[in-house]
């Protein structure tokens, strides 16, 4: 979508052109996610790291505490320091446990542009289970050797957590939360969209697959390695198909203009 002068000229006064720009893909964002029912009423997470800024002086945009997804727009995103503390006036708060998840991935990775944290039914169940996720189906392949557990210590809202979690995601870009949920973190947001959205179809097919009697038919090593996702990034031959997926969504979640989300 393009932006309209409306757009342009509602960008607040002393903002970068880049960060306005942030604040609008992360506001579709979390219209889409509304869409596809991936809400947990006022609670859940998307961040974005604001683009532009030294490594040691890192901030990222967080959805006001209290709102449901449907009503963050590119205005009341809240501007945050590692802290988790506000930079800005806002009549709103954070929501502690977004801080401790977040604040703590974008500071240790710098490749940690946009972070997505969900609970949705499917992802919240296999997170309950010992085995984990199985590799062995379409969507589960595309990221086999690229997901990372953590053990679930109760509400994530202790800072002593931080170091731990980050331990446990590694390098990886999909982490799940044992007995929790599921997170994605990609060097931009049309990436983490893509990621967590196969994170989370790899889930309900295994939760699907697991109703019905009878063995899973396993993939082969080979068969899994040929369809790993980082293989596929550039499969349309003008350019990545993550961004023309997010596109895509932003459009079917109703979203025909950028003024819509000031």
């Amino acid at each position: 979508m393009d932006m309209s002068s409306t757009t342009m000229n509602a960008r607040p006064a002393g903002m970068a052109q880049a960060e306005w720009q942030a604040r609008l893909e992360l506001a579709a964002c979390y219209r889409v996610f509304s869409f596809l029912g991936w809400t947990e009423l006022i609670f859940n997470h998307i961040t974005v790291r604001v683009p532009g800024e030294a490594d040691d002086q890192r901030h990222y945009l967080i959805n006001p505490f209290g709102l449901h997804y449907s009503e963050v727009t590119a205005t009341n995103l809240i501007k945050v320091g590692l802290d988790g503390a506000p930079v800005h006036d806002t009549p709103y708060t954070v929501n502690r446990a977004g801080f401790v998840i977040h604040s703590a991935i974008h500071g240790a990775r710098v490749d940690a542009h946009c972070i997505m944290h969900v609970h949705t039914t499917a992802g919240m169940a296999v997170a309950c289970k010992e085995a984990g996720l199985s590799h062995d189906n379409f969507y589960g392949a595309m990221i086999a050797g690229d997901v990372a557990y953590h053990d679930y210590e109760g509400v994530t809202t202790r800072t002593d957590e931080q170091d731990r979690l980050v331990a446990s995601l590694g390098s990886k870009h999909c982490l799940i939360l044992r007995n929790h949920g599921l997170l994605a973190c990609e060097e931009s947001l049309p990436d983490a969209f893509f990621t967590m959205w196969t994170l989370n179809r790899a889930c309900e097919i295994q939760m699907a697959s697991a109703a019905i009697a009878g063995p899973n038919r396993a993939l082969s090593p080979e068969a899994i390695a040929s369809s790993l996702l980082k293989q596929h990034r550039s499969v349309d031959p003008a350019g990545h198909v993550q961004p023309k997926v997010f596109e895509a969504m932003v459009r079917r979640a109703g979203v025909t203009s950028y003024d819509m989300l000031i």
